[in-house]
């Protein structure tokens, strides 16, 4: 009996130690799995703000505004600063208001040529340096031929807008010369230094390519 007593002991003794065991596990696993929620709560946001810095810089790379060149002797490139006349009914073609718009137009257009000759005129004299490279000094020669070439055709352009400005001047702007009826509002606004109407330059292409081919 007193043998059965004690094993009887024993095994309530391990009965009670073990929850002991059991419970101060679950504890630490509890506390382990606390501290691994913090550390990811930490890491998190920083991932999160580097991938929206990455997100923003190629935002900004696929944003950025690309330089391009415009040649303002093409008027298709010079006319998006310029509001189209509202012709109003039963007004006279040419009249005070029409001569007026096209005169801001030319006189405009004419300015901005100008502008770009001086531009062309200063960057030749400033950058005329010595180049020990003669594969630069030849680049940068042919670079000067190219906008002086383009200079030239401006400056035969400014010829025919100052043409264009004496014949408004005369009453002869928006006639053309060929035939003598009206060129129109909307081709002048096309092409300010028009002189034919669409039919008569049509002809003349026409002739042009028979002849030259």
């Amino acid at each position: 009996m007193a043998t059965a007593k004690k094993t009887k002991s024993k095994l309530k003794a391990s009965t009670k130690k073990v929850p002991a065991k059991t419970k101060s596990s679950t504890k630490v696993a509890k506390a382990l799995k606390k501290s691994v929620k913090k550390t990811a709560a930490r890491k998190t946001p920083a991932k999160k703000a580097s991938a929206k810095k990455s997100s923003t810089k190629k935002v900004a790379k696929k944003t950025a505004p690309k330089k391009s060149t415009v040649d303002i002797s093409d008027f298709s490139n010079f006319s998006s600063t310029f509001q189209p006349y509202k012709s109003k009914k039963n007004e006279k073609y040419m009249n005070a208001n029409q001569k007026k718009h096209f005169e801001n137009i030319l006189q405009a257009w004419k300015n901005a040529l100008h502008e770009e000759q001086q531009r062309t005129e200063d960057l030749i004299q400033n950058d005329q340096g010595n180049f020990p490279d003669s594969v630069d000094r030849a680049s940068k020669e042919e670079e000067f031929m190219l906008e002086l070439r383009k200079r030239d055709r401006e400056r035969k352009l400014i010829s025919k807008i100052e043409q264009s400005m004496k014949d408004l001047s005369d009453n002869f702007y928006g006639f053309c010369e060929t035939c003598g009826i009206e060129i129109g509002i909307k081709r002048l606004e096309a092409r300010p230094t028009a002189t034919q109407c669409i039919d008569c330059k049509t002809i003349e292409e026409i002739k042009e390519k028979q002849q030259y081919g």
